[in-house]
């Protein structure tokens, strides 16, 4: 390519040696070390910002741990700052000029609001923040407002009042929670469909993270702070499927998954054990196979295309959706219409997944996509324990939805209806959402405890493509 292609061609100082420095069209900086060695970073995927101190370039980073272009995933990224001397204060002005207006050109943020919860998950959102978040901010010129969260839906009071003009995008430094509290403030507002538009990013620093996690593994990257920072700094989006679920008058908006037997059982009993760490999920989860619960009831579900054959015909009795004052009303389907299918209990276990993974260790849905319009539903009803056993360690990667004991569909609306457990109508079970408790029945942990729905029938329906998202390339 010669000079005349070049965005930026001039020539700098190197660690002592002369050298051409060149942007090619393509977003390419290209020039060659004192060895001699062609190096080279992508504006796009790896130059966070730059700044210019007297006739210094200054381009700060984001490089594999060998220093080379992150044009793959194998290793861990690393902050890392070039420096390029230019021959005046003009040619260092205007080099630093060509390269800021490369980088203004892919749209990234400019300011963001951020969301720090101190107090969820693993209580190292502060540390993630000031470790990993706030030094690339400022290596990338962005500015933002800070909001720490004081109390369980904070985060959702105050998105529901943000004047989102002033922001390019929300940033969730926390595990799932706080996401879905922001989703949920979002559609409440008057201007629903103007705020879902505002991308969300959420950086790594909870228990569950399968949101982050989800997003990340569809582009091969690890989950890791540093890869879900540069997926916000890049500022490229897409669009995420949003589950309406309620309940009467009550309604909540679902962006992860839903929970019902089994695994909600292991997720919210687990709590008692939060002392143990990550290790309460495995060892509460062997407890609870050990003495397995199996629950009546039924489910009823819109099978997606090539799913038809599962269940058996119904004729599902569909609640309407009550009209709020205001905000995102719900899905508009005629439910009534559609080809419902039903099966009937005993259940071990129900799971709803709008996202393949349900935190950072479960692969729970393999097969499920962002924005496909469909939820990923697992069932299980006859299932040996030792069988069972490994199956739950068949979750790290997904396989365990091939074996015979677990039914495995996409649906486009489901209706739950939870029962006692076999043996003691007496007690009944919990319906997890997300991380938290939709409802809490008869007889269960801290049942005492209000939640948002009874235990009763629910009805799911998903929403295509309703909310946004930072995402990796």
């Amino acid at each position: 390519m010669d000079q005349q292609q070049h965005i930026l061609y001039d020539e700098v100082v190197v660690n002592g040696k002369e050298t051409a420095f060149t942007l090619s069209p393509d977003g390419i900086l290209r020039w060659h070390d004192h060895a001699n060695v062609l190096r080279c970073l992508s504006v796009d995927r790896e130059v966070l910002g730059v700044s210019i101190a007297k006739q210094q370039i200054v381009i700060r980073s984001f490089v594999e741990t060998d220093g080379s272009c992150v044009s793959s995933c194998a290793g861990g990224l690393v902050r890392k700052t070039f420096v390029f001397q230019a021959s005046s204060d003009d040619s260092a002005r205007n080099m630093c000029d060509k390269i800021q207006g490369y980088i203004d050109s892919l749209g990234r943020p400019k300011k963001l609001f951020l969301f720090v919860n101190p107090f969820g998950g693993r209580k190292s959102a502060s540390k993630v923040f000031t470790d990993h978040v706030k030094p690339i901010l400022e290596d990338a010129n962005i500015e933002y407002t800070l909001q720490e969260t004081k109390y369980q839906l904070h985060a959702k009071e105050v998105a529901h009042d943000l004047d989102l003009t002033k922001y390019d995008g929300i940033l969730c430094v926390s595990g799932d929670g706080i996401l879905v509290e922001v989703v949920n403030g979002l559609l409440e507002r008057e201007d629903w469909q103007v705020a879902l538009k505002i991308p969300i990013g959420v950086i790594p620093a909870g228990t569950g993270n399968g949101m982050i996690k989800s997003l990340l593994d569809s582009a091969g990257q690890p989950c890791t702070a540093a890869y879900a920072m540069l997926a916000v700094i890049q500022g490229h989006k897409r669009s995420l499927d949003v589950a309406t679920i309620w309940q009467g008058q009550s309604r909540f908006f679902s962006v992860l998954m839903l929970a019902w037997g089994l695994i909600a059982d292991i997720d919210i009993e687990s709590e008692q054990y939060r002392w143990m760490g990550s290790a309460r999920m495995d060892l509460y989860g062997l407890q609870r196979i050990l003495s397995l619960r199996k629950y009546n009831g039924c489910i009823s579900f819109v099978p997606a295309p090539g799913f038809e054959d599962a269940g058996e015909p119904t004729s599902a009795a569909v609640e309407p959706l009550t009209t709020q004052h205001h905000g995102y009303q719900g899905p508009k389907l005629d439910l009534g219409t559609l080809s419902w299918r039903k099966l009937n209990g005993p259940f071990i276990g129900i799971w709803l997944q709008n996202v393949a993974w349900g935190s950072e260790n479960a692969m729970a849905a393999p097969n499920a996509k962002f924005d496909d319009g469909y939820l990923d539903l697992i069932v299980m009803q006859e299932c040996p324990k030792l069988r069972l056993m490994s199956l739950m360690s068949e979750m790290s990667n997904g396989q365990y939805v091939r074996s015979p004991h677990v039914l495995y569909i996409k649906v486009k609306a489901v209706i739950l209806e939870p029962g006692s457990r076999t043996g003691d109508s007496t007690k009944e079970g919990i319906i997890d959402s997300d991380g938290e408790v939709l409802a809490r029945g008869k007889g269960t942990y801290k049942c005492h405890l209000n939640s948002l729905m009874r235990y009763d029938k629910l009805q799911i329906v998903l929403d295509q493509g309703l909310a946004t998202l930072f995402t990796p390339i």
